[in-house]
């Protein structure tokens, strides 16, 4: 996923970044921009659409995570996101279906 992202000219800041027991996969910079982003990875053919793949819990937990990392790593002007990447491993074949700002920070 990480590669997708610098593909598209964004530089990863932090893979698994950890604030206690909560967890952010990535976060991605790109000019003023920050995108949180959380990676789910299934097997298969799972049902429904990415953002059902991310609970209320989930949610909270990266949410928390998301704040600490931007009360130590964050600057003036910056413009912070949530995406929640869908990778779906299925006959040998991968699909990967992003979802752009799924939610903001309450």
């Amino acid at each position: 996923m990480r590669a997708l992202y610098e593909a598209r000219g964004w530089r990863c800041t932090h893979a698994n970044y950890r604030a206690g027991p909560r967890e952010i996969d990535l976060v991605m910079a790109k000019g003023a921009a920050v995108a949180f982003v959380e990676v789910k990875t299934r097997a298969g053919d799972p049902a429904g659409e990415v953002l059902e793949q991310v609970g209320p819990r989930k949610i909270q937990r990266v949410t928390a995570a998301a704040r600490h990392w931007i009360h130590h790593h964050g600057g003036p002007g910056q413009r912070y996101r949530f995406d929640v990447a869908g990778v779906r491993l299925a006959a040998g074949e991968t699909e990967i279906r992003v979802m752009h700002d799924a939610w903001r920070i309450g």
